[in-house]
């Protein structure tokens, strides 16, 4: 075998990984690891920002690019609820310094190599499993492992009974004169123009009074074109932030399957598939960052505990079935997205919408979040799922979150 363990994609999924795996706990089992990125060009994805919330003292705090101890979301008539939640922040990393950080801990790492090649197949055997490709210069490229991690993004979703996409585009701005709390994360401002299908929020990360990642996001079933997301993001900036003369220093740009299909986990013995490719993205939220740092966390723990490294399931079964009824309730026009997300933060202490966001609660929790979600379409919705057959998704994964 080349490597005991072979990681396919070097996005956050394979990164968090390699990561994990090659810093042992004292006394504990060190893997040979080989990680396999793509050379550059579009099978490589462009820098982007990954946020997610965590406690303050997270193990890549060192590289952020911002965090945020205040977190706000507005309805559409401008009220305010959020906070503070208690024992977390909200937390911006850019990929390509988390790649670099990352790179360089593994630099030395015995038993760590790093090869560039473009992954055509992944299929397990009698002598375990073979990776297939063209190395950067185009030459076939074949190498052996006892488990393969494959975090490449889905070439079709799997079938599903119901799938949105949240599309998104963002500016960089900076402003003339100070315009942001640079304190506060808008999570969700509802004060953009909602669609006929869906619904579309502002979403605001101060990097400093003067300047700040704002994006117009939608969940819907299609992505807008390149006018639609520069019309919605002036008619933001200008009509709703107010923020006078800026100017765009970057944009970033993503699309995010929220779908109920079920991902596996394997694909055959001994290959695994990890990050959006595993099922990481939370279906309600789009969120995948810190699914991916649980998933990295317990393969990485049971290796070095002797036991086979078998990803979890990123998102427990209560939390995929709630995802389920919502995300139907969302494309069937039952339920008001605004009106929901911002009634949960309103009528409940940040942290615990959070904890819900990200499957961290228990039942008896999710029970109390459940008195402030409306009962009618939500039951409606979750009767008529077990009828329901999954379809082949129309949508196609695309750059965004890992």
């Amino acid at each position: 075998m080349d490597a005991e363990i072979v990681i396919v994609g070097a996005g956050a999924a394979g990164l968090s990984l390699a990561h994990r795996l090659c810093a042992p706990p004292p006394g504990a089992r060190r893997p040979s690891v080989l990680l396999v990125e793509a050379p550059p060009g579009p099978l490589r994805p462009g820098v982007r920002t990954w946020c997610h919330w965590g406690p303050p003292d997270g193990p890549y705090d060192a590289v952020l690019s911002a965090s945020w101890e205040r977190l706000r979301v507005r309805d559409r008539a401008g009220r305010e609820a959020g906070g503070v939640p208690r024992g977390l922040r909200y937390k911006m990393l850019r990929s390509d310094v988390f790649e670099e950080f990352v790179l360089a801990g593994l630099a030395n790492r015995r038993g760590f190599a790093r090869e560039t090649a473009t992954v055509s197949g992944v299929a397990g055997g009698p002598d375990g499993v073979v990776v297939e490709g063209r190395d950067a210069a185009g030459r076939p490229y074949r190498r052996r492992g006892r488990w393969v991690f494959d975090s490449r993004p889905p070439t079709a979703l799997p079938p599903a009974r119901t799938t949105l996409l949240q599309h998104f585009r963002g500016w960089f701005v900076r402003t003339a004169g100070p315009r942001f709390d640079a304190g506060c994360a808008d999570l969700m401002d509802f004060r953009t123009p909602q669609p006929a299908h869906g619904l579309s929020f502002g979403y605001v990360l101060p990097l400093g009074p003067r300047e700040a990642l704002v994006e117009y996001t939608e969940f819907s079933r299609a992505p807008l074109d390149d006018a639609g997301y520069d019309a919605a993001l002036r008619g933001y900036t200008g009509q709703v932030l107010r923020l006078g003369a800026f100017e765009v220093t970057a944009v970033e740009q993503g699309v995010i399957p929220m779908t109920d299909a079920l991902f596996p986990r394997t694909t055959a013995p001994g290959v695994f598939r990890v990050g959006t490719a595993g099922g990481a993205t939370r279906p309600s939220t789009g969120y995948t960052f810190a699914a991916v740092q649980r998933q990295a966390r317990t393969v990485a723990d049971r290796y070095h505990r002797g036991l086979a490294p078998v990803p979890p399931l990123p998102h427990s079964r209560r939390s995929r079935a709630m995802d389920a009824v919502l995300l139907r309730a969302l494309d069937r026009g039952r339920v008001d997205g605004a009106a929901f997300f911002t009634r949960l933060f309103a009528a409940l202490p940040p942290e615990r919408v959070l904890a819900f966001l990200d499957g961290g609660t228990g039942p008896l929790q999710d029970l109390g979040v459940g008195r402030h979600v409306p009962w009618g379409p939500m039951t409606r919705t979750a009767l008529e799922l077990p009828f329901l057959r999954r379809r082949p998704a129309a949508a196609r994964p695309h750059r965004g979150e890992p």
